[in-house]
């Protein structure tokens, strides 16, 4: 029998992460701390439990990363980092502390990462991906800066649409193969910007409904294993597109909620494995796209709460 989503134990599992200093998976993820901070407080925004986590301790937290350019490292002392940079900005919106940091200086490095073609690289090092397209654009528009000087919206999108494969998806480059987390990146930065006529919407909709297999779970590419993290990957594009009906909802419901700890909390990335933050919290948006009762509505653009990206003032 599928048990419900057990909201306590995750509120609980989420709090006590800070305290698990002993074990090897703390210091091992060292360098994803701010990302990690952004997935659980989102997790517990989610399932309407905000007072969870002290708001306070995590902004300070969270300025401690700050580099003087205006960008963040993935931890105390820890280089700068688009990655990083769109975390700290999404966890200062959802705790309305935005006022703490200076827009325009973090728009600035924004800017100094855009690419002749309209790419972004992650940092100083020029490594070009998708991702790095999304997290601009998604950091652009938190801080209400997505315009000139802060980015060539036009080249942007040119490059992105460059990653378009036969197959209605994106690839990490012109001529990679399609993948989900890829797509999610170029769907919701092209929706970000208003730039969805670009999709194949149809074509892209079956390709990401293919990705369901008979557990329920999705995988991000064929002929891969279903992963929990997927539940937002593809969901969120098929949610931007109006298609995420075309998937079995009640299997995916089962396959997240099966993934859970109902002891220790948390939710893994398949039924039997640890669970850990990361697939927390794209399992638990995954069941706020589904309509899973008693959840926050996520927005299928940014993953953050509906209800901040309101308060930003943005459409």
């Amino acid at each position: 029998m599928t048990p419900k989503l057990a909201v306590a134990k995750h509120v609980t599992y989420v709090q006590e992460l800070d305290n698990k200093k002993d074990s090897f998976e703390y210091w091992a993820g060292e360098h994803l701390r701010l990302n990690g901070v952004y997935w659980g407080l989102t997790s517990v925004h989610l399932l309407k439990h905000p007072e969870a986590l002290d708001s306070a301790q995590i902004i300070e937290y969270v300025m401690s990363c700050q580099h003087t350019n205006g960008a963040f490292g993935g931890h105390i002392g820890h280089d700068p980092h688009l990655l990083y940079t769109l975390s700290a900005v999404q966890i200062l919106a959802t705790l309305d502390a935005l006022d703490r940091i200076d827009a325009d200086q973090i728009a600035t490095y924004v800017k100094s990462l855009q690419q002749p073609d309209g790419s972004f690289s992650g940092d100083e090092y020029n490594e070009i991906d998708t991702r790095f397209s999304y997290c601009a654009v998604n950091c652009l528009s938190l801080l209400n800066r997505l315009r000139q000087p802060y980015i060539d919206v036009d080249r942007a999108v040119e490059f992105i649409h460059s990653c378009k494969n036969f197959d209605g998806g994106y690839g990490s480059v012109p001529g990679a193969e399609s993948h989900s987390g890829q797509i999610f990146c170029c769907v919701g930065a092209l929706a970000i910007l208003g730039r969805l006529e670009l999709i194949e919407t149809d074509r892209l909709g079956w390709w990401l409904a293919e990705r369901q297999l008979k557990n329920g779970g999705l995988n991000g590419r064929p002929e891969k294993l279903e992963d929990v993290c997927y539940s937002w990957w593809v969901l969120s594009c098929l949610s931007i597109m109006d298609r995420i009906h075309w998937i079995n909802r009640d299997s995916l419901v089962d396959f997240i909620l099966n993934a859970q700890d109902t002891e220790g909390g948390g939710i893994a990335d398949r039924p039997g494995d640890v669970s850990d933050v990361f697939h927390t919290l794209f399992g638990v948006a995954g069941l706020s796209l589904l309509g899973y009762p008693d959840l926050e509505p996520v927005d299928p653009r940014y993953c953050m709460p509906c209800s901040v990206i309101k308060r930003l003032g943005i459409q």
